[in-house]
């Protein structure tokens, strides 16, 4: 059964990848930019939890709740002040400033902070008893796993029926293809990006605390690693494509679970790279991304 349970591991940590990835493949599918700063996010969003449970004493649900609403105005504020200046700058500029803003939030956490490594409270129960058993004493999966499953599942089709069904999502959509048509067609693009970047920070408010619930350890690097992991998912899969965000995570968790298990826990990552390298040197654009010809 251990086989099943590294499965059902795998399935839970590329859930969670998966939601982060969301978050780079929306602002890259329509704004074109790499935000980089897209795991440090993650992280705020996982200190505001913590202290709103913690010091405030306030209930996980509404710690959550007011996580999203931080990361939301903070990817915002973000995208208003360090990227909208820089829509019709070379890529190279957005990147280095990316990583300027990364730097940014880590360093302003561990002053606001500190640099303490803290200790996560779950918003479930993490109690090695308190698990659903599946077959007694050979298969049981944790609370936390089938919070992070189920929260992929609904965000994968919100955002789906988001997309496709409201007006919003149709002028998303637009400024994917073509900016310029759509604000022909009298798109305000300006206000579509800016929504973009708040759904992609709230996505990354809800898998910081997920991701820290299921790995109780917090610090203002915390979002760094799964940000890099959560971003090689969205291409593994196909940036750009919703479905190939979620396809790209659940299968990245599952390989990096399958590696540590069977391989080397030091060699995890060194796997799954390459098995990323492989598949791009067979699909350029992901499992379920597509190849647009650059129009010249």
């Amino acid at each position: 059964m251990s086989f099943l349970n590294n499965v059902i591991t795998g399935v839970s940590l590329g859930s969670i990848y998966a939601i982060i990835a969301l978050g780079y493949t929306m602002v890259y599918g329509i704004a074109k930019m790499l935000n980089f700063a897209h795991g440090d996010v993650i992280m705020v969003g996982a200190y505001v939890c913590f202290f709103a449970m913690n010091s405030a004493g306030l209930p996980p649900v509404v710690g959550v709740l007011l996580a999203i609403v931080v990361c939301t105005a903070l990817g915002v504020v973000i995208e208003r002040l360090a990227y909208k200046p820089l829509r019709a700058a070379p890529s190279l500029a957005v990147l280095i400033t990316a990583i300027g803003v990364s730097y940014l939030l880590q360093n302003g956490a561990q002053i606001l902070w500190g640099a303490a490594t803290k200790t996560f409270t779950p918003i479930v129960s993490t109690d090695p008893d308190a698990r659903l058993v599946l077959i007694p004493g050979q298969l049981s999966i944790s609370y936390v796993a089938i919070l992070s499953i189920v929260c992929c599942v609904v965000v994968m089709a919100a955002l789906t029926l988001f997309t496709g069904q409201t007006k919003m999502g149709k002028a998303m959509r637009a400024c994917s293809e073509d900016k310029g048509a759509a604000q022909l067609m009298g798109i305000n693009v300006n206000s579509t990006i800016s929504m973009t970047f708040a759904i992609g920070s709230a996505l990354a408010a809800v898998a910081g605390v997920l991701m820290c619930s299921a790995y109780p350890i917090l610090s203002p690097t915390t979002g760094s690693l799964p940000g890099i992991r959560a971003f090689t998912a969205a291409v593994f899969g196909g940036i750009g494509s919703i479905p190939g965000a979620l396809l790209g995570g659940v299968l990245l968790g599952v390989i990096e679970t399958f590696a540590k298990a069977y391989i080397s826990t030091d060699l995890s990552d060194a796997v799954v790279f390459a098995v990323l390298i492989i598949v791009l040197l067979v699909r350029p654009a992901g499992l379920m991304g597509k190849y647009v010809p650059e129009k010249v």
